[in-house]
């Protein structure tokens, strides 16, 4: 069985074809500027090919053709036939109350799709027209499955996803806590219980989802009990470009002093804070960690602002669950940040959590325990695969 996993940005198609029989990735690359001058798709196959073309795609219909063929023919295919795709599975950031688990699409699920395209307004347009465009293009006879970033955190309590603001704001608008990077928390956190060889039923779970966009995750036996992230990817710890959580009133203190719109103190708030915000430097990571080894006061700060946020937020997951068995750094700065791990963790013994400072540096980018020999929580790198995830449901979805 072979199923595509789809990633549909409102410029850009993000694409694997995995072979489920050994969980291998055939084929994978991205579609970019659609729609836009100076478009090209890259394409890489599982044995090593790479193959680049500029092309202007007029819309995602036709990058999914443009994706057809490479799949198909020449010396880039891995399929002889698009038929022998058995389920394209998509990733759908906001699903709302209305989705607590993966579903295959019909026309009713679609419209639900749009229905709470308000919450995600960047993000859910753009997976309905990479939907209904790989619709136009593959057989009718393929069913399509739609994965849903917000499901896993559908198991969050009252008390965790209700805003202290007037409830009919709740009733009205559906203003709540959704969080985000669910597939990704689900994926670290089952994978993180079979390393260890315990039941994730038995298991009281930190994942930490780290890279320009964070998240971190409460999953108590395996239920998400708590996130980060709220009613948009804003809330949270500080990100690449994003403020993470503020007191509201400074929104209105910044339009009032600065004369600023709803648009202007939105686009900073998410395209213009976070780390280059504070650092004035860059939004990654690793520039900020070189600047800050280099004594940049700056750099330094922001990164001791993620690391004490990270630290805190772990702290106060172990006490909503009642204790924590199991730690885990994913993303692309939770795998690959010596650093971060090692302050994250530091002095945090009475929790039960100590990291081994030789593991954390020789296991740097690698999935491993890094715990200290006399840890009470094991502590992990872990690197998520959330296309690996929508590729099963999809798989398990068809196969009922």
């Amino acid at each position: 069985m072979k199923i595509l996993v789809i990633n549909a940005g409102s410029s850009s198609l993000k694409y694997q074809l995995i072979n489920m029989e050994d969980e291998s990735v055939l084929a994978k690359g991205l579609c970019e500027r659609i729609g836009v001058e100076g478009g090209n798709i890259v394409y890489k196959t599982g044995d090593g090919k790479v193959f680049k073309k500029e092309k202007f795609f007029n819309s995602h219909t036709e990058a999914f053709s443009e994706l057809v063929e490479l799949l198909t023919t020449g010396e880039s295919a891995v399929v002889s036939d698009v038929s022998e795709i058995s389920a394209v599975g998509h990733r759908v950031v906001q699903g709302a109350e209305k989705f607590s688990k993966s579903v295959i699409i019909d026309k009713e699920v679609l419209d639900a799709i749009i229905e709470v395209s308000p919450l995600a307004p960047l993000h859910n347009p753009a997976a309905v027209s990479g939907i209904k465009a790989c619709m136009e293009v593959f057989p009718k006879d393929i069913p399509m499955v739609a994965v849903f970033d917000t499901a896993f955190h559908q198991t969050m309590p009252e008390k965790a996803y209700i805003f202290g603001i007037p409830y009919e704001y709740y009733e009205k608008y559906h203003i709540r806590r959704y969080g985000f990077h669910g597939t990704s928390h689900r994926y670290v956190s089952a994978r993180l219980a079979e390393n260890l060889g315990k039941p994730i039923e038995e298991l009281k779970i930190v994942t930490c989802h780290l890279g320009n966009g964070s998240s971190i995750a409460a999953v108590d036996r395996g239920r998400s009990i708590d996130t980060s992230m709220g009613f948009t990817p804003l809330d949270g710890i500080i990100m690449g470009t994003r403020s993470g959580g503020i007191d509201p009133s400074i929104v209105t203190f910044l339009q009032e002093k600065e004369g600023l719109s709803y648009e202007e103190v939105n686009n900073i708030l998410n395209k213009k804070s976070g780390f280059i915000g504070v650092s004035g430097i860059s939004t990654d990571s690793r520039d900020l960690v070189n600047a800050s080894l280099e004594g940049d006061p700056r750099a330094q700060l922001t990164c001791d602002i993620v690391r004490y946020q990270v630290k805190k937020y772990i702290g106060a997951y172990a006490a909503a669950m009642g204790g924590i068995d199991a730690l885990a750094f994913a993303g692309g700065i939770g795998e690959n940040s010596l650093h971060m791990r090692a302050e994250v963790c530091k002095d945090m013994e009475f929790l039960g959590i100590k990291i081994d400072p030789e593991l954390n540096v020789k296991y740097d980018r690698t999935e491993h325990d890094i715990s200290a020999p006399d840890a009470r929580v094991k502590t992990w790198i872990i690197a998520t695969n959330e296309e690996l995830l929508i590729a099963r449901d999809a798989r398990d979805l068809i196969s009922k």
